[in-house]
């Protein structure tokens, strides 16, 4: 069985729905999972924007959530989200604050990127990192990676 993520939201490369973004209720989606590989001790969820700011010529990945440590018993997240699985950990998105960021592109349609990450061990309490460290904390402990694509454009 293969480690995968899906929404109950919306599908793969399609359009993550108005309430999810910036121009809605900007709550998170829910999120499911399965297949975690075993060995798999905790999982690490990072959503970004690839195509930041504009993705006819971006310029940086724009960090939207950071989640670490959540344990491996966990399937799934629900929609708007605000009690974390216990354990689990939060890092800074690129607002410079913990916690979901919808999509909120300021040009054309953007990718984001929705990124679960199986480890083979609990990471120590990294305070509220940046996704820079979050990764770098990550380094030789990645088990296996799931990962789902939806897309944004502002004003549909």
């Amino acid at each position: 069985m293969s480690f995968s993520l899906s929404s109950a939201a919306f599908a793969a490369q399609a359009a993550i729905p108005l309430r999810y973004s910036c121009e809605g209720e900007d709550i998170s989606p829910p999120l499911a999972w399965s297949g975690a590989p075993p060995g798999t001790q905790s999982l690490a969820l990072i959503v970004d924007d690839p195509d930041a700011p504009d993705p006819a010529a971006p310029q940086t990945t724009w960090v939207h959530w950071l989640l670490y440590n959540l344990p491996a018993s966990t399937q799934a997240l629900v929609e708007d989200l605000h009690s974390l699985p216990p354990g689990t950990l939060q890092g800074l998105n690129d607002w410079g604050r913990t916690g979901y960021g919808g999509p909120c592109p300021p040009i054309g349609k953007h990718r984001y990127f929705h990124k679960l990450y199986a480890l083979d061990c609990v990471l120590p309490d990294l305070g509220q990192p940046t996704k820079a460290r979050l990764e770098s904390a990550m380094q030789g402990h990645v088990l296996a990676q799931a990962e789902l694509i939806g897309t944004y454009r502002k004003g549909r």
